[in-house]
Parts: C-alpha cells; structure tokens; sequence
C-alpha cells in the first residue's frame, strides 16, 4: 500500500517550530495566546502522527523517506536531510505529541500564576520541535544535530526558574553530564562516516552495510558502544544517571514531558534506531545487557529510601528504562519490540504519575512525603489517577506496564535467565517504593498543617486522560502493531511477575499503609542501608571527590601556570622592552657631555670584549 499521510510528515514538524517563533514574536506579555498557540500546535502536530499511524497498522504500508535536500558536498559525497517513516517512528511520533498535548494542557494550569508562562510555553514548543526532528531524521548527522537541540532545551527548561540555585546547579549538571556521553555518539557517528561505504550516514545504508556483514567485527562493536554511550548519557543510565533526579528542580510538567516521552527516550530510540550495529556485536549486546539489568536494580533500591515524591519518580524511571535497555541487550527482534512496547505504555503511565505528583505540590505546596498524608478525602480525582499509573508501574493486571514488562521478562527468561530474575526483583521493589509512596501521600492522616484541595479542570482532566491509557496502552501497542497480545505472554513470566508486584504492594502496606505504621521503618531496623540507599550510594559525592575536585584543582594549578609563568614571560618581556626604550630616551637627550659618555662606555666595552676574547682564544 502506498504511504499517503506520511509524504506529509514533515508537517509534525512545522507546527510546533511555528508556535515556537510565534510566541516569540508576540512576548512573554501575551499569557493566553502563549498557551493556545502552543496547544493548537501541539494538537495539529498529534492529528498528523495519529493519521501515518493509522495508515502503518498492520503493516499496512510501506516506508517513506524523503531525502532530497543536499545539506553538504564534498568531493564525492553528498550529505542529505529529510525525514524518514517507519513503524518505530510512527510509535514514537504519536508518543511524543500525545504526551506534548497534554502537558501542554496541564501547564496552563500548574503554571497559571508564572510572570514567564509565554516563555515556557516557547520552551516547550522548541523542545517538541527538537524531539519530533530527532525522530524523523534520515540519517546519523541529523539525528545528532536535534539530539544536541534537545540537550539544550532540556537545560533551558530544568533552569526556567533561574532564581533558585538549586535550578541552576541542576541545569548546569544535566548539561554537563549528557555532554559525556554526547562526546560517545560523536565519536561513533565519526567511526562510522570514516568507515562506511560513500561516506553514508543514512539509516537505511548503515543498516544494509552491517546486516549483510560488510563491515568488520570491530567496527560494529566500537561503534555500537560509542553509541551506547550517548544513549547512557540522555537516558539516566548507570553511571551516567546522576544528572536525571537533579533535573526535578524543573517544573514539573517539565518532569514529565523529560521522563515520559522526549530527552530520555531518546537514548532508547537511538539503540532501537540502530539496531542491526547492535546485532553485528555480542560484546555491544552484552554490554547494553548488562548495564540495563545493573541500573534497573540499582536505580529501584534508590527509590525506596528517598522522600521528594519527584525523586522517587525519577528513579523509577532510571529503572524502567533500564529494562528497556536490557531487552534490547537481548539480542532479539523481540526483545526490541518488547523494550519499544514497554517504552509506549511507560510513557503514559509515568506522565500521569509525575502529572498527579504535581497536582499534588500544586494544592499543598509541598515535595516531602513524610509531610503528606490523608490527601485521598480531599483530592479525589488526583488519587484515582495516580492509583492508576501506581498500578500499571508495578505490574498488575490489566494494567500496561503488566503487559509490557512481562514482554521483557518472557525474552529475557529464553534468552539470559540471570537477567530475567534481576528484572523479577526489580519488580517487586518497584512495586514495593510505589506503594510506600502512594500511602504516604494519600493514606492515614495529613503529617504537617496544611489545606488541601482539589486541582482545576485544566489539570485533572488530563490525569484522567493518561490513567485510561495507563490501562488502555498495554492493549493499544499489540492492536497498532498488528499483532495478538497472546504473542507478548508466557504463564511462568505472568505467575513470576504478578507475584513479586503482589508481594511488593502487601509489604508496602504492611509497612507504610496501617495506621500505626511508621515511615521510617527501614531507618529504624537497619540505619546503615537507609542512609546508604537515602544517599544513592554516595555515586554523587564520589563522582565530586574524584572527578570535580581534581578537575577544579587541575584547573586552579593552570590558571597559576597561566597566570604566572605565561603572562609573566609576556609581562617580562614586554617590561623589559618598555625599560630599553626609557633608558634610550634617557640617553636621547641632546646634551653633548651625554654622547661623550656613552661612547666612552661603549669603546670601553668594547675593549674589555676584544681582549677578553683574545684572551680565552690564547688560553
């Protein structure tokens, strides 16, 4: 069938861009007309991607790229930029717009009474823009180019509120952390233009190049983890992870548009892009393996010791897409399938939940949990929701994530059963922090003073939009796809999985949920590995004594190099050159006895050296 809607994709693009500079050219002044246009362009952008997605269910058309602006020439090779459709970019163009629309929605909302709105609703627009460009790039240089644009407007909008210090210094190491791994994809997008036939970057070339084996082993596994490294970087992953948590002194509807469908889905969709370098490496396989399993395990025993109810929240996502990049680490196309299944409904119910956590903030002003507490009376709505996406985090049935991490864990139990059981206790910690989480907030009674109300309609309404897709999406993604949701089922895994969410809600009740229970249960029974799990492991204070501090300290020891020793040989020599001359003008000074003197003194020098000369050439 010929792809008709998707000759059109680049319209994804164009609206938000247009939002983005109409806003700018109207001002920051025009708060209403800030929020609309960024809506209406975000909901044009989704119309579109909801239209290829549909003409693409089930296969039912063909790939489409365009690629017919020639951006650089050089000798031979020619370097184009377009826009290319397929089934993983369909899934993720309609990701990315559906969240994008409801955060935008939301935001008019939640941030109602910012002076700046119109600047944000600007931020937004550029960072959709930057995100639907990145997914519909034709080739590596493209990708890159949107994937750097992304990095920048997650910096603008981590810092939108520039007075805190907190936001700054939060902004600052997200930028400065993702840059690592950015340096990574660099260096493999290099590799690969040096290696690849013509020069070619395509997706379509590099994917025939190492699918058919025309290149060699090393190049598939250098490039492959370079790229991981990039994606390590802009997806939280182990150990470049510690920027994703510090990134909550953003807004929050910035929280969930960054953990649900934009900068750290990126780094999945980079490794899913370029799959089939990937395959051409078991190393690469393993290497993605192994640190998804690592950091979904490392990132949900953060979780459970920490108290802002937005770092719980980035944690858990650390981990979830941690699983992710353990599925693709699998080696499989279904593993792939699995890791971009579990990415679709991920999105949806983590949007919610940071969405609800700040309808929370937003009515009790508020981050503490251990200050929260019977809020279920008041904001009936904002519990319902986040019940829904707390469930579908943990796993249970009917819920998506139920279906999607088990897709995971049925490849992971066939293809690397030590992966598939750190993916089963990570589920049963998961549901276990998400449980602590929710009855601290929302059961018992209110800990500290404070009036709790309900959010408006402009908030709550898009909660309840993303809870019925918390449910809804565990079946979407197999329907879209054309496939049965039989295919993604395995009786063990289901048996496994339901029972470690089971276990890990009964516990979190037990311990969290009774009214004479305690949050501080595990402070008080084993102290030592609160404060370790509280202080994530020490990661951050030892990434500041061995790199940040050496680093300074390096800096400081060649700022006195440069200070000292190179600008005080320029110094000197420039001195001296100012002393030379004051004594030749010294000398000039027209006066006859002066001239005497110095000839004299001269013919005396001179003398001494001719003699001194003559007297060592004798000796």
């Amino acid at each position: 069938m010929e792809s008709v809607y998707s000759q059109y994709a680049w319209l994804i693009l164009l609206f938000p861009l247009a939002a983005f500079v109409l806003i700018l050219c109207v001002g920051r002044q025009a708060k209403t007309f800030a929020a609309v246009t960024g809506i209406v362009g975000t909901l044009a952008s989704f119309v579109v991607s909801l239209l290829i997605m549909f003409e693409r269910m089930g296969g039912g058309a063909e790939d489409y790229a365009w690629k017919e602006w020639v951006w650089l020439s050089f000798g031979e090779t020619d370097i184009a930029m377009g826009f290319e459709v397929n089934s993983l970019t369909a899934i993720m163009l309609v990701v990315v717009t559906f969240v994008s629309l409801l955060v935008n929605v939301y935001s008019r909302g939640y941030m109602a009474e910012d002076e700046r709105i119109g600047v944000f609703y600007a931020y937004i627009a550029l960072f959709t823009f930057s995100m639907l460009g990145l997914v519909l790039s034709v080739n590596l240089l493209q990708l890159y180019i949107f994937w750097e644009l992304v990095g920048v407007c997650s910096f603008l909008l981590i810092g939108f509120w520039y007075h805190k210090p907190e936001a700054i210094a939060a902004a600052k190491k997200a930028f400065i952390v993702t840059r690592i791994g950015d340096v990574g994809l660099f260096l493999g997008m290099l590799l690969l233009f040096w290696q690849m036939p013509g020069h070619s970057l395509d997706f379509l070339a590099i994917t025939n190049a190492f699918h058919n084996g025309e290149m060699p082993g090393w190049v598939a596994t250098a490039a492959a983890i370079l790229i991981f490294v990039g994606a390590v970087g802009k997806s939280g992953q182990f150990p470049l992870h510690t920027w994703l948590p510090d990134a909550m002194e953003g807004p929050t509807p910035i929280s969930a548009l960054i953990h649900a469908a934009t900068m750290v889905a990126a780094g999945v969709f980079l490794v899913a892009r370029t799959f089939d370098i990937f395959l051409a490496s078991t190393a690469a396989l393993d290497t993605v393996a192994y640190v998804g399993g690592f950091t979904a395990l490392f990132a949900a025993t953060i979780a459970i010791a920490q108290n802002d109810i937005k770092r719980v929240l980035a944690y858990s996502t650390v981990s979830q897409l941690g699983y992710m990049m353990m599925a693709l680490g699998l080696g499989t196309e279904a593993g792939k399938d699995a890791s971009m299944y579990h990415l679709f409904t991920h999105a949806f119910f983590k949007a919610l939940l940071f969405l609800a956590a700040g309808s929370v903030i937003h009515a009790i002003g508020k981050q503490d949990i251990r200050e929260m507490g019977g809020l279920a009376r008041s904001m009936k709505t904002t519990m319902w929701t986040f019940a829904a996406g707390t469930l579908a985090l943990a796993g249970i049935v009917p819920f998506g994530g139920f279906w999607s991490k088990d897709a995971i864990l049925a490849e992971a139990l066939h293809e690397h059963p030590l992966l598939f059981w750190v993916g089963v206790i990570t589920a049963f910690l998961t549901a276990l922090y998400m449980a602590r989480l929710f009855f601290l907030v929302f059961a018992g009674k209110p800990r500290s003073q404070y009036s709790a109300h309900e959010s408006p309609a402009v908030m709550t309404v898009p909660l309840v939009i993303l809870a019925v897709m918390a449910v809804a999406g565990g079946f979407a993604y197999p329907w879209i796809q054309g496939e049965s949701l039989a295919g993604h089922l395995d009786v063990t895994t289901m048996a496994l999985t339901t029972a470690a969410g089971v276990l890990g809600i009964a516990l979190g009740w037990m311990l969290y949920g009774r009214p004479k229970s305690s949050e501080d249960v595990l402070a008080a029974r084993a102290p030592w590995l609160h404060r370790l799990l509280q202080n994530k492991y020490y990661i951050d204070e030892l990434y500041d004594a061995v790199f940040v501090k050496t680093l300074r300290t390096l800096g400081y020891l060649l700022h006195l190099i440069d200070r000292f020793i190179v600008d005080g040989a320029v110094r000197l020599v420039a001195g001296g050159s100012l002393a030379l001359g004051r004594l030749g003008l010294r000398l000039q000074n027209g006066q006859l006895q002066t001239y005497g003197l110095v000839s004299l003194l001269g013919l005396v020098i001179l003398i001494i050296a001719v003699a001194g000369r003559r007297y060592f050439h004798v000796g």
